[in-house]
C-alpha cells in the first residue's frame, strides 16, 4: 500500500528546566536523575527530524517553574483553528494550561475555550475523520467528553482505560491514519468494554504487544506515511513496514523519566 505523509504543524517546548522532582504516574521516580543535556539533544533530534519530513514546528518559551512543559501535547486540543484549552488534573501542571493558552492568543488564535473540566489536551484526545477518540480513568473527567463533543461537534467515542501505567490514552493507542480511521493500540490497557467498541469501529487496527506498549510504542506519531515511535519498540516495525508505513525509530529516554515520548513531546495544530 502506498502511503502519503501530509505536511503538519506542531508546537513543541524544549526540556530547559526539565526535572523529576515529584511524582504523578507510575514512571516518575524523584530518586532517579535526569541527565538534562541528553534530554535535551533528544530532544533536538525529535525537533529536527520533524523539519526534515517537511513539518512545521512551533515553539512554546519554557518556563523554570514548570518542567513538565516539553510534554507539549497536553496543553490543548485543535481542530480546525479551534483551540479546546487544557486543565490539569494535578496542581504541579495546572499553570501549564495558560501558558498554552497565551502562545495560542499570541499567535492568532481567536477561538479559544477554557475547560469547565479536567481534560490533559491530546493526552487523552485522538482525532481521526470519523471521531474523537477520549480517554478517562486516570486524568480526564468524563464530562470533558460532552465539553469538547459541544466545542468541536464531533462525535465523541469514550475509552476507559484500567492500567496506570497508561495513564493517558496517548500512551495506550496512536492515529496512524486519520483520514482513514487507521489506528493502533494495546488491547489490554482498556477495559473490556472499551476493547469491544475500538473492535467494532476499528477492526484492522494494529495491535501492540505488552513489550512495546510498555516501551512506550503507542505513544507515537504519524504523517500518514513516517511513524516516530520510540526505538525500544522494536515490535511495532515490521508491522508497520507491513502496512506501508515508514517508521522513524527516535530515542527519547531521558524523557520517559517523565511518563513521556515522541507524542507527549508533540502537540497538532490542525487548521
Amino acid at each position: 500500500m502506498n502511503r502519503d505523509a501530509t505536511p503538519r504543524r506542531y508546537l513543541m517546548c524544549a526540556p530547559t528546566h526539565f526535572r523529576v522532582t515529584y511524582s504523578i504516574n507510575p514512571w516518575m521516580d524523584p530518586s532517579k536523575p535526569v541527565d538534562l543535556p541528553l534530554a535535551q539533544t533528544q530532544w533536538e533530534d525529535l525537533r529536527d527530524r520533524y523539519r526534515s519530513l517537511g513539518h512545521t514546528v512551533e515553539l512554546l518559551t519554557p518556563r523554570p517553574d514548570l518542567p513538565d512543559m516539553v510534554f507539549a501535547a497536553n496543553g490543548a486540543t485543535v481542530i480546525g483553528g479551534r483551540v479546546l484549552g487544557a486543565l490539569f488534573a494535578y496542581r504541579e501542571r495546572y499553570e501549564e494550561a495558560e501558558a498554552h493558552r497565551e502562545w495560542f492568543r499570541d499567535n492568532g488564535f481567536t477561538d479559544i475555550r477554557e475547560p469547565d473540566h479536567v481534560n490533559e489536551g491530546e493526552g487523552d484526545f485522538a482525532v481521526t475523520a470519523s471521531y474523537l477518540l477520549a480517554g478517562r480513568g486516570f486524568r480526564s473527567s468524563p464530562l470533558s467528553h460532552d465539553e469538547a463533543q459541544e466545542f468541536f461537534g464531533l462525535p465523541v467515542i469514550g475509552l476507559d482505560l484500567v492500567d496506570p501505567r497508561y495513564y493517558h490514552l496517548d500512551t495506550a493507542l496512536c492515529v496512524l491514519d486519520a483520514a482513514a480511521d487507521e489506528i493502533m493500540y494495546y488491547p489490554d490497557a482498556f477495559s473490556p468494554g472499551s476493547r469491544a467498541v475500538l473492535r467494532r469501529l476499528f477492526p484492522d487496527a494494529l495491535l501492540a504487544r505488552e513489550a512495546d506498549a510498555a516501551a512506550f510504542g503507542l505513544n507515537s506519531v504519524s504523517d500518514g506515511r513516517h511513524v516516530l515511535l520510540p526505538q525500544a519498540a522494536t515490535g511495532l516495525l515490521d508491522p508497520l513496514r507491513d502496512r506501508g508505513f515508514e517508521p522513524v525509530p527516535m530515542d527519547l529516554g531521558e524523557l520517559l523519566k517523565g511518563g513521556g515520548s515522541v507524542k507527549c513531546c508533540t502537540q497538532e495544530l490542525r487548521g
